[in-house]
């Protein structure tokens, strides 16, 4: 008998081989969007798609994962689930939902367990309109030496630095300072580039053949490693528009039940960002009206996770790091990003098929 820990994987590309054989089964036909460069096993790398349902669908919606590549695993297990579930997708099918798998949307970031691109880029803040000035993070430019120190772990002096920076701003700041983005220092934490990545035009590349003949689409975005561990906060993604926000909370805050929360009035436990994948979605398909949900699991407190995500880009800029090092750091990622235990995985499943269903009854109302 199955169960909910069955459809995570414990790879990028035992993630994508299933896929692959879930689709089948459901007599599905896969897309394949092909990386340049190979995974961490040597393996092909892509942005894989599954579409259930006609291409002339007037309502869609889009699940995607590993927008922040070791993040994946979460989101592909929920993919997984989905197209084994042969009720739901029929539920989805009669309501006139057809429903877009974008697995991996980093897939070099899932498969080398790192949360950015190749490029080192934060994929949610690339999408910028690059012809025009960048937004500047005065904040990270001023910890940027203290998040990147010469040796790691840390001295005690410079972990003391970066802590009086904390207990003078307070950890909200810290956070805003750390992950909001910033494009001033290339080998930095939440670098959002100069120039679209190759997941950025990958991700708009799906969207247009799959988003451009619909007249209403959802699009659900898997993330982990914010906010209680086993907690799906439900972030609004969209502008800041008050009746796209009133939507999307009609749509899924199950009255109360399921808050939606935004960092545009402050009630999300993500920092204001800019640059978000979301802005994709009326450029690329601007005839459709969308509704956007970032689901976000939490994993570990944030200063483990900010811990971990230090000593990814830490390891990134020093190749000469020891093997038992380098080993030590990949499953520090994986664990700030990935909780093992079938409760937390079950609690993903649950949290994710509530949100799925009650998409599938907004674009059907």
């Amino acid at each position: 008998m199955s169960t909910a820990a069955d459809n995570f994987s414990a790879s990028y590309a035992e993630a994508r081989s299933r896929l692959h054989e879930a689709a089948r089964s459901a007599g599905l036909a896969v897309e394949s969007i092909a990386h340049p460069l190979a995974g961490a096993q040597g393996e092909p790398l892509a942005l894989d798609i599954v579409r259930d349902g006609p291409a002339d669908a007037k309502r869609v919606l889009f699940l995607s994962s590993a927008c922040h590549g070791v993040e994946g695993f979460c989101g592909s297990g929920v993919q997984l689930a989905a197209l084994r579930d042969a009720a739901w997708r029929e539920r989805a099918r009669s309501r006139g939902v057809a429903v877009v798998v974008l697995h991996a949307l980093n897939p070099h970031g899932f498969s080398h367990l790192r949360r950015v691109t190749q490029e080192n880029v934060d994929l949610n803040r690339n999408f910028q309109e690059f012809s025009q000035p960048l937004p500047r993070n005065e904040g990270y430019a001023r910890i940027h030496g203290l998040l990147l120190p010469a040796q790691w772990p840390p001295t005690e002096a410079a972990q003391a630095e970066l802590m009086a920076f904390v207990a003078q701003h307070g950890m909200r700041a810290f956070q805003a300072a750390m992950s909001g983005g910033q494009h001033e220092f290339p080998d930095g934490l939440f670098y959002g580039g100069n120039a679209p990545t190759w997941s950025n035009q990958a991700v708009r590349e799906a969207l247009r053949r799959h988003g451009r003949r619909a007249e209403q689409a959802a699009w659900i975005d898997f993330h982990t490693g914010l906010g209680p561990q086993g907690v799906g906060e439900r972030i609004y993604s969209g502008p800041d528009e008050p009746n796209e926000l009133a939507r999307a909370r009609a749509w899924w805050d199950g009255g109360g039940r399921t808050p939606v929360t935004s960092f545009h009035d402050g009630s999300s436990t993500s920092a204001p960002l800019t640059g978000l994948m979301y802005g994709a979605a009326a450029q690329e398909c601007p005839q459709a009206e969308w509704t956007g949900l970032a689901l976000e699991y939490g994993t570990e407190p944030w200063d483990v996770v900010a811990h971990a995500l230090r000593a990814d880009h830490w390891l990134h800029l020093h190749s000469e790091a020891p093997a038992a090092q380098a080993q030590a750091i990949h499953r520090q990622m994986r664990d700030a990003f990935y909780t093992y235990t079938d409760t937390w995985k079950a609690q993903v499943l649950a949290q994710a098929f509530d949100a799925m269903d009650q998409a599938v009854t907004g674009l059907s109302a």
